[in-house]
């Protein structure tokens, strides 16, 4: 029995040399596979991220649209944008595409500008399918929990539109309070699209309309119409009550693997304990980690308690950038430069903890460096967070007001 040590010391020691070899990406791969998360082929992977970008590729697809467009977003505001896109549509419903259309109920109620329920009635007299997802109805309350923030558009099957845009004239305009609205989409084809499209119809079963869908014809099935940047990617899906931790689960992973560099643009970074905790592993084993978030935003008490937030992981060593160009509303993470995260996933408890929501973890070095250059350029528009600039920008008031808000934000 003693001769058989220290064999077995040499193999547990080679063991560990071996996965000390890994790089992040293969650790975060392998621990993905671990949580259940399924490897897809994502092919033609494109970053949208200005409005103007995302609105003209996915107008394009629209109009070469062959059998089925769905769409699923957080909110569809009553203006130009959405009218054109809606004129597009029924186009192809005359052609005979299938259109379907789910927008959240609590979002539309919350919009500047709200689809009406006579414009809901023109849309389905057209042909198109639209319903709301869990409608607002009295008592209001009873519906402010689970919402719908998905911002999805699959096209054919074999081309996925997310990220943080909604259908919305500000995201090309921008909003008085706030200037410019600076936001993230992308666009993919391959095996990435099957996930994305059963999400659809798993959201479309939850709405009050009973029709039933038509044969889908999923990604693997139908050849990419182009070809490009590609990898390896997982999806991650937030539904309360399968898979309630997924996002908290997901972004610890990638943060707790990383080995040297970790950026991270989100607009709401009220940072839920779990990924505080990460991001103060990571700092305290050295790891670069740099943060951004907007001086100006659409909420005085989100900006209070992301400021106390930032605050804190400057002090432990983090390098945080106030964006000062407009709204950041980006939602997107890269580690190491190695792979990345872009989805509609908000680093707050409603997200964390409540909505309906969907990321997709890309490992391509060449996506990373992408989101890393527009990261970069972002730099250029952004201040340092300096304890001088904190007095500054936080007055006594601000510190007191923040303290009660974290407090407060745990449970909205």
């Amino acid at each position: 029995m003693k001769a058989k040590r220290p064999l077995l010391f040499a193999l547990a020691l080679l063991l560990c040399m071996l996965c000390r070899g890994e790089d992040s990406a293969e650790r975060t791969k392998r621990d993905f596979l671990q949580m259940g998360l399924q490897p897809y082929e994502a092919t033609d992977i494109k970053l949208l991220p200005t409005a103007t970008e995302k609105f003209s590729d996915l107008f394009d697809a629209v109009d070469h649209a062959e059998k089925y467009i769905l769409l699923d977003y957080f909110k569809f505001q009553q203006d130009s944008i959405c009218g054109l896109l809606l004129e597009k549509l029924r186009r192809k419903v005359r052609q005979g595409v299938e259109v379907r259309i789910i927008f959240d109920g609590f979002g539309n109620k919350n919009s500047d500008q709200p689809l009406s329920d006579t414009l809901q009635a023109r849309i389905r007299q057209s042909g198109i399918q639209i319903v709301g997802f869990d409608p607002m109805r009295f008592p209001w309350i009873n519906h402010l929990m689970h919402r719908d923030h998905h911002k999805i558009a699959v096209i054919d099957g074999h081309t996925v539109y997310t990220g943080g845009m909604n259908v919305a004239d500000y995201y090309l305009h921008g909003k008085p309070k706030v200037g410019r609205w600076r936001d993230m989409h992308i666009r993919m084809s391959g095996s990435i699209v099957r996930p994305y499209e059963e999400l659809f119809w798993k959201m479309w079963s939850l709405t009050p309309d009973p029709s039933p869908r038509r044969g889908e014809i999923f990604a693997a099935e139908l050849p990419s119409p182009r070809r490009g940047v590609g990898g390896e990617a997982f999806v991650a899906s937030r539904w309360p009550r399968e898979s309630p931790r997924i996002m908290r689960q997901t972004y610890c992973t990638c943060i707790d693997n990383a080995d040297r560099l970790i950026q991270i643009v989100n607009p709401y970074a009220m940072l839920f304990g779990e990924v505080r905790a990460a991001l103060r592993r990571a700092l305290e084993r050295g790891v670069r980690v740099q943060f951004m978030v907007s001086t100006k935003s659409d909420g005085k008490a989100n900006d209070d308690v992301i400021g106390l937030e930032m605050r804190k992981l400057m002090k432990r060593g983090a390098e945080v950038y106030y964006y000062e160009d407009g709204f950041h509303h980006s939602k997107v993470m890269m580690v190491d430069s190695l792979f990345c995260t872009v989805g509609t996933t908000n680093l707050d408890a409603r997200s964390l903890c409540f909505d309906y929501e969907v990321n997709a973890f890309i490992f391509s070095p060449d996506v990373t460096h992408e989101l890393q250059r527009v990261f970069a350029d972002d730099v250029r528009h952004s201040t340092l967070l300096t304890p001088e600039v904190w007095k500054q920008r936080f007055p006594l008031r601000r510190r007191i007001r923040s303290r009660f808000f974290t407090i407060a934000k745990r449970f909205m």
